[in-house]
């Protein structure tokens, strides 16, 4: 995907919204996945108490993360696990890389992680002749249609039991027009079966790693990840720096939140510990910046840096569920994603930011308290100023400036709108105006609202007077 031509926003939303039928059912499905949420949510009375307690455990490691990585560093070696560090997606890439060619292994079994989709380790070890399979069932099916996840939890939430019937019939051999979802699960199942059994090296992602004992955690719903690790001889976790906690006291807290916000669930079917290798086997953990540290510098932008990949964001935002994750062109889409794709690439990521209402729905749901509405708002501030928006954007922002800046040519400029408005319409109404491709003309008022005023004013005046 990285080597595609990037299609901005709008034009990708446009193209998810010529299927009406499936846009209404994605927006259905993630605000269902959102109503459970609340659900489960409103079941813990000190939810709010969770949510701030989160937050501030997670202020205090980004404001500490020097003393947080070195002391988990040095408790993982003393645990036995082989410590990498990786400045950015190339350095990840080549050490995953280096590990595989030391062991002479040419195929891996791999669980979701958002951090190797965001390095795009899967085109990377392909074009060194590494097979990847990736057994998240939703990974693994967006996996054989050669696409991207769509959604941080919900790979494949873009497709239908019927997309993924004939995806598995193509390349499994399912029975065709069968789409029962136990049926697809069962045969998915039997494909990845001898994947595990067969894969020596196994990499999973990290959901948190403990500073205070140098272990790390991996939440899944269907113990691929599990599966994979412990039937490997190496086992390879990659993980970006701020999935430190400083304690494992603290997991209690993230594990409430995250997976309620994610799926409404009390808790993931596994959490799993990883605490150092058993014998004879290998444990590695990658921890990378790519860009995490430049975002840290970024006042304004840091708490991004908070996120625990829940996608709750994702499921509320009225946007991202009628415009479809892949939309966003890039690894995590959606809210979290639009503040966290400008800081690795402003030039490339610049539309991100306005594929949003403000509406702060996304800031409500944020298990971690990010306030993302107001950083999708500051990010539009920093990409118009440093000239990364189109020209006749910025052309029509400076005008309306003026416009708005001065009261006489406001109302100079609202008579004419009003009058081109009633007596041309297709001036307005036409292609090049973009406001109106999904909408129908308003009526046009008789007067602005500061003429109704005066008007008014007098009137109540005069009927003073009278009195």
């Amino acid at each position: 995907m990285s080597s595609e031509k990037i299609i901005q926003h709008s034009e990708a939303a446009t193209k998810f919204n010529k299927d009406v039928e499936r846009v209404n059912w994605h927006d259905e499905t993630l605000w269902f996945v959102r109503a459970k949420r609340d659900k489960s949510a409103h079941q813990i009375n000190d939810w709010e108490l969770l949510r701030e307690t989160a937050s501030r455990i997670k202020a205090n490691v980004l404001s500490n993360i020097h003393d947080y990585l070195v002391e988990f560093e040095a408790n993982a070696q003393r645990n036995g696990i082989i410590v990498h560090w990786a400045a950015d997606a190339k350095e990840h890439n080549e050490i995953v890389h280096s590990i595989m060619a030391k062991h002479d292994v040419k195929q891996m079994v791999k669980s979701k992680s958002m951090l190797t989709e965001e390095c795009h380790l899967n085109d990377y070890l392909a074009e060194k002749g590494i097979e990847v399979i990736d057994s998240d069932l939703g990974e693994y099916i967006v996996q054989l249609r050669k696409e991207p996840p769509s959604h941080i939890v919900l790979p494949a939430i873009h497709l239908k039991k019927e997309d993924v019937s004939e995806t598995f019939h193509e390349h499994l051999g399912t029975e065709k027009g069968n789409f029962n979802p136990q049926y697809l699960t069962e045969s998915a199942r039997h494909s990845l079966r001898n994947t595990f059994l067969t894969r020596k090296v196994a990499l999973t992602g990290v959901n948190f790693a403990v500073a205070e004992t140098g272990e790390f955690v991996v939440c899944t719903n269907e113990g691929n990840a599990d599966m994979g690790a412990h039937l490997a001889d190496v086992h390879i976790a990659c993980m970006g720096f701020e999935k430190l906690i400083p304690q494992r006291k603290h997991l209690g807290v993230f594990l409430r939140l995250l997976a309620r916000s994610a799926t409404g669930q009390p808790i993931t079917t596994f959490s799993s510990h990883f605490k150092k290798p058993r014998d004879g086997k290998e444990l590695h953990i990658v921890i990378v910046d790519n860009g995490r540290s430049k975002q840290l510098g970024r006042e304004d932008f840091r708490n991004s840096l908070k996120c625990i990949r829940c996608g709750a964001c994702m499921n509320t935002c009225p946007v991202y569920r009628r415009s479809g994750g892949h939309s966003y062109h890039n690894a995590v889409a959606g809210p979290i994603g639009s503040i966290l794709a400008p800081n690795l690439d402003m030039s490339k990521n610049a539309d991100l930011p306005f594929a949003s209402t403000l509406c702060g729905s996304c800031t409500n749901v944020c298990p971690v308290k990010i306030d993302i509405h107001d950083q999708l708002y500051k990010w539009r501030q920093v990409l118009v100023k440093d000239g990364y928006t189109p020209k006749a954007k910025t052309i029509a922002m400076k005008t309306m400036a003026t416009v708005l800046a001065s009261p006489t040519i406001f109302n100079i400029a609202g008579k004419s709108g009003r009058f081109v408005m009633k007596n041309i319409p297709a001036m307005v109404n036409n292609k090049m105006n973009k406001w109106y491709d999904q909408r129908e003309m308003p009526d046009v008022p008789e007067e602005s609202f500061r003429e109704w005023y005066k008007k008014n004013s007098r009137e109540s005046k005069a009927k003073d007077n009278e009195q």
